[in-house]
C-alpha cells in the first residue's frame, strides 16, 4: 500500500508525463488559420453552408471550367481576380474570389453605392479642415467654399480624391456614421468579404492593415455591379473631363468672378479617348496604396453583354491586366460552364464561421500584404487538453487525501 503513494513531486511527475502528450497531440490537432476556404465547425454549431456564390468560389489558386474553343486564362501577376457575366451574375472565372485583401480607392465603390441615393446632389457642403489635411490624392478642397455634392462625388470617382471622400462622409453626419452606413450596404448586397474603416481606402496612413479593412475579388464586383444600375452613380464613373470650383484668382476677381475653378480629369486610362481605352467601357474605379499595390474594378459592354471584372494586390498599373481579363470574358461567355454566381442583394445562406464571427482573430483566412504571415489559432483541441489535465490534477489530488487518511488510519491501529 505505501509503496504506490505519491507526494507532491510524485503528483507532478505524474502530470508532467501525461499532460505533455496531451497538450503536444492537441494543439497539433488545433485549427491553423492559414489559406484554407473554411474552418472546421465547432462541436454543436449548424453545418457550414455553401460559400456565397457558390462552392467552386471557396478555392484560393485559378477556378475555371475548361471548354473546347475557349482560350486558356491570360497569365496575370495579380493575388486575386474575378471576371463575371453582369448581366446574368454568372462567374465566369476567378482566382482566390475570396480572399481579402486591402482595398485601396476601390472601397470608394462602396462610399459612392452608400451615400449617391442618400445625399442631395445639389447640396452644398463646407469641408472641415481635417478633411482638406487628408493624406494621399487630393482634388484641393478648402474650407473657405461651399460644395456640391456632385461635385464631391466627380472629384472621388473621376480622380480618387480623399479629400472629397472625406467630406461626403461629413455630409452623411460624420466618419463613423458613414463607415457604419457602408458596412451595412456591403452586409445588403452580401459582400460578406468587405470591411471598411476608412471612407477613402487610406490603409497605413490611418492605422488600418488587412484584419481592419478588407475587400475581396468577389465583392468589388457586386459592388460595382449593383452602383451601376443608379444612373447618377453611372454618370460619375463615365465622367471624363469636370471642371471643378475653387475661389477665384486675382485676375478672375478682377473680372468680377466669385467662383474661379480648375479641370479635374478621369484617373481610369480605359475610358474613351484615354491612352489605354477599351472599347466599350462603362466604367471603373483604381486604386493603390503601398500595402495593398494595385487594385481595380470595370465593367464593359459590347455586343449587348456586360463583362465585370475586378482584380487585387496586381504588381503594375492594372489596365493591361483588366483588358486581358475582358477580353477573355467576352470570348467565354455562353461557353464556359460558369463557377458561380454573383449573387442578387437579400438574404443568403452564411457560414457558421461568418454567423458566429466576433472574437480577437478574423471570422475568415485573411490575405496578408506579409505573404509569409501566417495565423494560428488554438481552438477546441486545446480546450480540450486544459479540461484533461485539470481532471488528472483533481484525481491526483483526491487519491494523495484518500491515501494519506488511511495512513492516518494504519498509524492509529
Amino acid at each position: 500500500m505505501r509503496a504506490e503513494r505519491r507526494g507532491p513531486a510524485g503528483v507532478r511527475r505524474a502530470l508532467t508525463v501525461i499532460t505533455i502528450p496531451v497538450t503536444a497531440a492537441a494543439v497539433a490537432a488545433g485549427p491553423v488559420l492559414v489559406a484554407a476556404p473554411a474552418a472546421a465547425a465547432p462541436p454543436g454549431a449548424a453545418p457550414p453552408a455553401e460559400t456565397v456564390g457558390g462552392p467552386q468560389l471557396a478555392g484560393r489558386g485559378t477556378i475555371v471550367n475548361a471548354a473546347p474553343g475557349v482560350p486558356a486564362l491570360p497569365k496575370i501577376k495579380a493575388s486575386s481576380y474575378l471576371i463575371a457575366d453582369a448581366d446574368t451574375g454568372q462567374v465566369l472565372a476567378a482566382k482566390d474570389p475570396h480572399g481579402r485583401y486591402l482595398p485601396a480607392s476601390t472601397i470608394k465603390t462602396l462610399t459612392a453605392l452608400t451615400l449617391v441615393p442618400k445625399l442631395d446632389p445639389n447640396r452644398l457642403v463646407r469641408p472641415s479642415q481635417k478633411a482638406c489635411d487628408v493624406e494621399g490624392t487630393k482634388v484641393g478642397l478648402t474650407p473657405k467654399m461651399k460644395y456640391k455634392v456632385s461635385e464631391l462625388f466627380h472629384a472621388m470617382l473621376m480622380m480618387s480624391a480623399n479629400d472629397a471622400a472625406f467630406t461626403l462622409a461629413e455630409a452623411d453626419g460624420g466618419v463613423q456614421k458613414t463607415l457604419a452606413d457602408m458596412n451595412a450596404e456591403a452586409r445588403r448586397i452580401n459582400a460578406r468579404d468587405t470591411l471598411a474603416a476608412s471612407p477613402n481606402g487610406l490603409d497605413r496612413d490611418l492605422g488600418l492593415n488587412v484584419r481592419t479593412q478588407h475587400t475581396s475579388a468577389y465583392d468589388l464586383a457586386l459592388i460595382l455591379r449593383e452602383g451601376m444600375k443608379n444612373p447618377q452613380y453611372r454618370a460619375y464613373m463615365q465622367a471624363i473631363d469636370f471642371k471643378f470650383p475653387a475661389p477665384p484668382t486675382k485676375k478672375q476677381r478682377k473680372k468680377g468672378l466669385k467662383v474661379g475653378g480648375y479641370p479635374i480629369h478621369t484617373h481610369n486610362h480605359m475610358l474613351a479617348g484615354e491612352r489605354q481605352a477599351y472599347p466599350g467601357m462603362v466604367g471603373g474605379k483604381n486604386g493603390y496604396t503601398i500595402a495593398a499595390q494595385q487594385t481595380f474594378v470595370a465593367e464593359a459592354r459590347r455586343g449587348g453583354h456586360t463583362i465585370v471584372i475586378s482584380l487585387m494586390r496586381a504588381d503594375r498599373p492594372p489596365s493591361p491586366y483588366a483588358a486581358k481579363l475582358l477580353d477573355w470574358g467576352f470570348a467565354a461567355r455562353g461557353k464556359v460552364q460558369p463557377v458561380g454566381t454573383l449573387v442578387p442583394p437579400g438574404e443568403v445562406k452564411q457560414a457558421a464561421k461568418d454567423r458566429d464571427s466576433g472574437g480577437v482573430l478574423p471570422d475568415a483566412p485573411l490575405a496578408s500584404d506579409d505573404s509569409s504571415r501566417r495565423w494560428l489559432l488554438f481552438g477546441g483541441g486545446a480546450a480540450g487538453a486544459l479540461l484533461a489535465i485539470t481532471a488528472l490534477f483533481v484525481v491526483l489530488r483526491r487519491r494523495r487525501r484518500l491515501e494519506a487518511a488511511r495512513s492516518f488510519r494504519d498509524t492509529r491501529r
